[in-house]
């Protein structure tokens, strides 16, 4: 098999800042995190960035419609970090405040995934953020960086949302692999003729040998469901909705749907839309003036009250000091 060799126009686009600003409460893009440490290895991560930010480019093409995927490069401190080559790529800090978690988290790899694995601020941030991300994908050393957070518990396979790839020697089998995870993804949310146009523009080397594969994966899964059920959460929870709602949309009974969520997604339903809502309402709180008795209304809180509650309960700060922190906090970046 041919090794995975990145185009030039791939390290010119990932040097560059991709990152943009979210609109959290009503972001439409899927949100494709990409975990960066010094010493990662730019073929892995680059890959997964060029593969969906092609994917945005041929699904724009074809639908007209915005950018599918919303790729952010992330590391501890954010800013410029370091690749195994050299080469510096500018990121995004870790926000502890990310209660809505990823569509897909991907690890890097790389000689500098030894030292990311002592990093206790990382380790933190993944242990808040796994459970509420739909798929965590590790790229090679990535692994020890999920071990060492203990979220990865075994070898090879799947375990919940986490798919911990190859233990291979093989590096263009870990590639691969890579290629072949990224595309059930993009077939998944954008189709089959989306994924088959991604592959060909960025891997056109092993087009015939993916296609077929991804032809026969399943796009109505279990996991599948309970994913789609998960994003419509997030997408509606400021309105009045229920546990049973969600299942409808995952077309499952109410007690398997209770059942096989918290397997896959790590957290209750309930919960999960609780943390969806705490993102909405974190949003409203540090980007706009609005009382808190309207942030807790546009956000499916009730009122101000049942509000700030559950700020104590789950935050130990009121609305009011979140808010006073999070401008200060910008100011300060400022």
């Amino acid at each position: 098999m041919p090794y995975a060799q990145l185009e030039p126009a791939t390290v010119s686009w990932l040097s560059s800042s991709i990152s943009t600003s979210i609109n959290r409460s009503k972001c439409a893009a899927r949100r494709v995190g990409i975990l960066l440490f010094d010493g990662f290895s730019l073929l892995g991560a680059g890959l997964v960035a060029e593969l969906f930010q092609t994917a945005n480019e041929c699904s724009a093409a074809a639908s007209g419609k915005e950018a599918a995927y919303d790729v952010q490069l992330l590391s501890v401190d954010g800013g410029s970090v370091a690749c195994s080559a050299a080469l510096r790529v500018w990121t995004d800090g870790l926000d502890p405040r990310e209660f809505a978690g990823f569509d897909v988290l991907f690890i890097a790899g790389g000689a500098g995934a030894r030292n990311a694995a002592a990093d206790e601020r990382l380790l933190r941030w993944l242990r808040v953020v796994t459970p509420r991300t739909a798929t965590v994908r590790p790229i090679a050393e990535g692994r020890a960086v999920l071990a060492a957070a203990g979220i990865l518990k075994s070898q090879g396979g799947e375990h919940g949302n986490v798919v911990y790839g190859l233990h291979s020697a093989d590096e263009s089998g870990e590639q691969y692999e890579l290629v072949r995870s990224a595309l059930t993804l993009i077939k998944r949310d954008l189709g089959l003729d989306v994924a088959r146009a991604v592959g060909s523009r960025v891997m056109p080397a092993w087009t015939a040998r993916l296609m077929p594969r991804l032809a026969d994966t399943g796009t109505t899964s279990v996991g599948d469901k309970i994913r789609a059920a998960a994003r419509w959460l997030h997408e509606h929870c400021e309105q009045q909705i229920s546990v049973s709602d969600a299942a409808q949309v995952a077309t499952m009974s109410e007690r398997n749907f209770l059942r096989r969520f918290k397997l896959e997604m790590g957290v209750t339903p309930s919960d999960y839309l609780l943390h969806a809502r705490l993102d909405t309402a974190c949003s409203f709180l540090a980007e706009t003036e609005l009382p808190v008795d309207k942030v807790a209304r546009r956000c499916g809180m009730g009122n101000g009250d049942r509000l700030a509650k559950i700020f104590r309960k789950r935050m130990s700060i009121s609305p009011t000091e979140y808010r006073q922190r999070s401008k200060a906090g910008a100011a300060y970046a400022g």
